[in-house]
């Protein structure tokens, strides 16, 4: 791929979408490393499918409806609760 794979033009136009300024050194750097990682896109192109040997399976067990925990026996050993329910720190 060669350096020109993506022009100062298309630079400036993403860096617009993202609110970037970018002086005129920088649009070239930029340029130079998006055809550098486009061309690194372009290897993984080259590496072989992977035959899978069988399908997988789900192998989670099923969901079942259980007894919980009463109200009160779940709050039991909280260090602080308010209104019935688990009162923990303030997040600032």
């Amino acid at each position: 791929m060669s350096d020109d794979a993506v022009s100062a033009e298309e630079v400036r136009h993403v860096a617009e979408l993202a609110r970037i300024d970018l002086d005129d050194d920088e649009v070239d750097r930029f340029a130079e490393q998006f055809a550098d990682i486009l061309e690194y896109f372009e290897t993984l192109d080259e590496v072989p499918e992977v035959n899978r040997d069988a399908e997988l399976a789900n192998v989670m067990r099923p969901d079942e409806e259980r007894a919980s925990l009463e109200h009160e026996e779940a709050l039991r050993n909280a260090s602080e609760t308010e209104d019935g329910y688990f009162k923990g720190p303030n997040v600032s």
